[in-house]
């Protein structure tokens, strides 16, 4: 478990510093509206997500394409939804910069997405005898 723990802290931050830098460049030079900006950033993102976690995290190279994609996909917009709308709420109603409540958002969905990966998304399917 501590092994799995340290690669997911690995994909997620790699995923987390990618999805961060997106949302700013498109923010800053580009002057996207950050919730827009925030949905490239989870498209990026979820490339280093899925492989990362496939490859790493859960060593799921076993686990088919067809199903761990896109369950994986799936938990991964439940998580975005969970993040978008917490980021709104953030942005709306607290006094904190753009980027401390996006920072605050993304580690709070982590635990989501962890749990979700390991037991459903990159899981095996049972065996029949």
């Amino acid at each position: 478990m501590s092994r799995q723990l340290f690669w997911f802290g690995v994909v997620g931050v790699s995923a987390m510093l990618l999805h961060f830098a997106l949302v700013t460049l498109a923010l800053v030079p580009l002057g996207v509206p950050p919730l827009i900006a925030n949905v490239l950033g989870f498209l990026g993102a979820f490339q280093i997500s899925y492989w990362g976690h496939r490859h790493f995290t859960f060593e799921a190279r076993h686990v088919p394409h067809r199903q761990a994609l896109p369950r994986f996909f799936g938990v991964s917009c439940l998580s975005f939804c969970v993040n978008e709308a917490a980021y709104f709420l953030l942005l709306r109603y607290a006094p904190l910069d753009y980027r401390i409540s996006l920072a605050i958002v993304l580690f709070g969905v982590a635990a989501l997405t962890f749990a979700l990966g390991k037991l459903w998304a990159f899981a095996s399917a049972p065996q029949t005898n």
